[in-house]
């Protein structure tokens, strides 16, 4: 049974920054897309980053240059370094996992993942 653990979300100043992690368990899909997706109060989720099996990596535009997602094999652990957090950021921040190709053209779409984590809250304060 696959179970995907966040943790490391908390509150900062606009600016600041944060690291986000997601433990896998029972997870041993040889080919992968797993990533990070976010929830604000009243919005759709959406996709933030991803990364495949190979170290393959894609980023929401939003994001790009100050988000870097990562993933320890040996440890089986996914993270999210966000640096030059602003107040647009807060959000819930769920960590996600299928054997999905990232690079398919849907890697941003709730649907194609079947594996979800229960969420970590991040709040950026102006």
């Amino acid at each position: 049974q696959v179970q995907l653990v966040e943790s490391g979300g908390g509150s900062v100043q606009a600016g600041g920054s944060l690291r986000l992690s997601c433990a896998a368990f029972g997870y041993t899909f040889s080919n992968y897309c797993m990533g990070w997706f976010r929830q604000a109060p009243g919005k759709d989720r959406e996709g933030v980053a991803v990364i495949d099996s190979k170290g393959a990596e894609i980023y929401a535009d939003s994001v790009k240059g100050r988000f870097t997602i990562s993933q320890d094999n040996a440890k089986n652990t996914l993270y999210l370094q966000m640096n030059s957090l602003k107040p647009e950021d807060t959000a819930m921040y769920y960590c996600a996992a299928d054997t999905y190709d990232c690079f398919s053209g849907s890697w941003s779409n709730r649907y194609v993942y079947n594996y979800w984590g229960r969420g970590t809250q991040v709040t950026v304060s102006s």
